[in-house]
């Protein structure tokens, strides 16, 4: 079959022939109708370099997949052939009290995971191929009555994500609270979406570009605001009193995104840090307002996927979608690379 890996560090990825996987026990094929490009896959091929995560290429790519189950491992049971279902990309050891609860990726005993902190085109063979091969039944969901392949395979990780980020947060997004979105990307379009579908919030989206404003605005974005130097106070403004968002999720990470958000903050608020993009943030004292509490995620739980292909079937979330063939997978990232590519790409095979 065609897979699209990559070689090496530093290296732009191939479309070479491997083998087609077999299944073992309690192992699962999924013939893939959709695999996600994500924005991290750049770092991959880009910015990692040996020693900067535990695992190295050669691997297939692709973290966010969903197809329909092709063959099944001996001992499987729960999962017909021909079923649609979706991948849940972190695989941890399945035994740690983490991965027994379903958040594999805050996995406690790496040394038993098929991959140390990764999954399926994370330091193993991903779904951008015709055929995916998951480790474990378990992370094999089926999918909701309404929802097809292609639209699930970004919810794995670009809904399953900012879900994450948000859900952790529900207690303080009540009626009157403002949360803030900065960076209307590959992410932060749907979480825009997972904020006005499941809070009660009004929600400010922060971008520099003009087109990443009006996809917010056609989300359902309260508020939409050109990123720059008196963005802190704008968005104080428009809060209840001047007194800050009591969530801000930072899709960028960078070191302005960063203080934006501690800058625009509420007390005993939230700011949540998804983004990647190495920025620091000086924390002291009087460096932020009292009590807020920064944190950074890492994907989400998987009974948390399920609730967003719920989510997804329902209408309620759906990213915005570009499709691509297997052979024009190089030129999907390229777009991602240039910013010229809105929302998300999925391949399909």
């Amino acid at each position: 079959m065609r897979a699209l890996r990559l070689p090496g560090w530093k290296s732009e990825p191939e479309l070479v022939e491997v083998a087609e996987p077999t299944p073992g026990p309690g192992q699962v094929v999924v013939r893939i109708g959709g695999a996600g490009a994500c924005h991290s896959d750049l770092h991959l091929m880009h910015d990692f370099e040996a020693g900067a995560v535990p695992w190295n290429p050669p691997f297939t790519l692709g973290h966010e997949n969903a197809g329909w189950v092709h063959a099944l491992g001996a001992g499987v049971t729960g999962l017909e052939v021909g079923q649609p279902v979706a991948v849940y990309g972190p695989w941890g050891c399945g035994t740690c009290a983490r991965c027994r609860v379903g958040v594999d990726p805050y996995c406690e005993n790496l040394a038993g995971a098929p991959v140390p902190g990764g999954g399926g085109g994370l330091g193993l063979d991903g779904g951008m191929a015709e055929y995916e091969l998951v480790p474990d039944a378990r992370h094999v969901v089926p999918l909701p009555d309404g929802l097809d392949p292609v639209q699930a395979a970004p919810l794995t990780d670009a809904g399953l994500t900012p879900y994450h980020a948000i859900r952790r947060s529900w207690h303080k997004l009540p009626p009157g609270s403002t949360a803030v979105v900065i960076g209307v990307g590959g992410l932060g379009h749907v979480g825009v979406q997972i904020l006005k579908a499941t809070t009660a919030a009004r929600v400010i989206a922060v971008d520099t570009r003009a087109d990443a404003l009006k996809l917010a605005e056609g989300y359902g974005a309260d508020l939409t605001l050109r990123s720059g130097e008196r963005t802190a106070e704008e968005i104080r403004q428009a809060t209840p009193g001047g007194r800050g968002a009591d969530v801000v999720l930072d899709f960028v990470g960078g070191d302005a995104t960063l203080a934006l958000g501690a800058a625009a903050a509420r007390t005993v608020g939230d700011l949540t840090i998804v983004g990647i993009g190495g920025g620091t943030l000086p924390v002291s004292f009087f460096s932020v307002p009292y009590e807020v509490s920064i944190q950074t995620t890492y994907w989400g739980s998987r009974p948390e996927l399920i609730e967003v292909l719920d989510l997804g079937a329902r209408g309620l979330v759906r990213p915005k979608i570009t499709t691509f063939g297997l052979d024009a997978a190089v030129d999907a990232y390229r777009q991602m690379r240039d910013g010229s590519l809105e929302g998300r790409a999925v391949i399909v095979p």
